[in-house]
């Protein structure tokens, strides 16, 4: 075999591609949900959206090095971290697809691949060395396999902060968080000001769950761990917000029914950019709602320092799972019992 040709560079050269493209996604998408999903959250909480990205560029800046020993190391990562995102997305969907496979497997399973052909390249070089075949002279010719794969994340940081940073650093927000009169494509509405009615984060830092939100008024009152799933009477009769008093921050043992949960129509129609209405309509279905002009996370509607970017409304979707909005117009629904910093709620009344 001819060592200094192309053939026994290729296992190198696909497996430096591969993990320079899961290294690529990884870190697109943990910028992207670093801005999404974790701008709001305390710091340094949002840094842990680019841990898989920093994780896999650490692995390949081992690899390149010590192709044997990383490629052990690479399929040894790969599929235990293979296994535990397969099997955690079986368990959500109840089943586990080719489809959902196939979508997975540019960023967990091909690891595997990579690892498989870092070993071939570890044999080649320690050939190429035995052989005494020389390393190219040209310091970027050499080392471009570290140049691309360390360029190709920063770049992805560079283009998504890009197009992500000029909205978030122009949202609307004048620091009021008492209640908010809200007009605009088919609806009127008052929304609750910050307190139990609106956001009402726990000390452990999560927010009520929908479960949480229907069933806090069924003895015992209160948010408590129930050993039954939430129904759609539950959220209609013992709501947060129907315990609500009139003031919108008070909450009261008996049901006041003053205040209620939206619904996903109401949420769908009120959201903003820049404090005016965004002009959006819901179909019905999970997926986008149709905006006159794309919706963000502004003031009147949505406070943007704090971690909620998704909104319960009041209506389930089944027995498992309930609506939910989030502030750039998805409807999506999850389940009921799901608890954490980015969803939150907000009451209403009528004016």
């Amino acid at each position: 075999m001819n060592l200094s040709g192309w053939k026994p560079k290729m296992p190198g050269v696909i497996a430096t591609g591969l993990l320079t493209l899961t290294t690529l996604l990884w870190t697109f998408w943990g910028v992207a949900e670093m801005y999404y999903e974790g701008w709001g959250l305390p710091f340094p909480q949002p840094l842990a959206y680019l841990i898989p990205g920093g994780a896999c560029l650490v692995l390949s800046l081992l690899v390149l090095t010590w192709p044997r020993a990383g490629g052990w190391l690479i399929i040894a990562v790969g599929g235990l971290f293979t296994t535990w995102w397969w099997a955690m997305t079986a368990r959500r969907a109840g089943r586990l697809t080719l489809k959902m496979i196939l979508s997975m497997f540019p960023v967990s399973g091909i690891l595997i691949v990579v690892g498989v052909l870092f070993l071939l390249e570890g044999r080649y070089r320690q050939q190429r060395r035995e052989a005494g075949i020389p390393r190219h002279s040209n310091w970027w010719l050499r080392n471009l396999h570290y140049v691309i794969n360390i360029g190709a994340p920063i770049l992805a940081i560079v283009i998504v902060s890009a197009l992500q940073l000029p909205n978030i650093l122009t949202r609307v927000d004048d620091g009021y968080r008492g209640e908010q009169l809200i007009e605009g494509n088919g609806v009127t509405l008052i929304w609750a000001p910050a307190g139990p009615g609106w956001n009402w984060r726990q000390p452990a830092g999560w927010n009520p769950s929908w479960n949480h939100i229907a069933l806090y008024g069924a003895p015992p009152v209160g948010l408590k761990e129930r050993p039954a799933q939430a129904a759609q009477a539950d959220m209609d009769a013992h709501s947060i917000c129907a315990h609500l008093a009139a003031d919108g921050v008070t909450l009261l043992d008996e049901p006041q029914h003053i205040w209620r949960m939206p619904t996903p129509d109401e949420l769908v129609r009120s959201l903003c950019r820049h404090g005016e209405n965004a002009g959006c309509t819901w179909n019905g279905k999970k997926g986008k709602a149709e905006c006159t002009v794309e919706p963000d996370k502004d003031m009147p509607l949505w406070a943007t320092d704090q971690s909620a970017i998704y909104y319960w409304s009041a209506d389930e979707y089944d027995q498992e799972n309930a609506w939910y909005i989030s502030y750039n117009g998805w409807a999506k629904y999850q389940p009921k019992g799901w608890g954490n910093p980015r969803h939150g709620h907000r009451c209403v009344r009528e004016p």
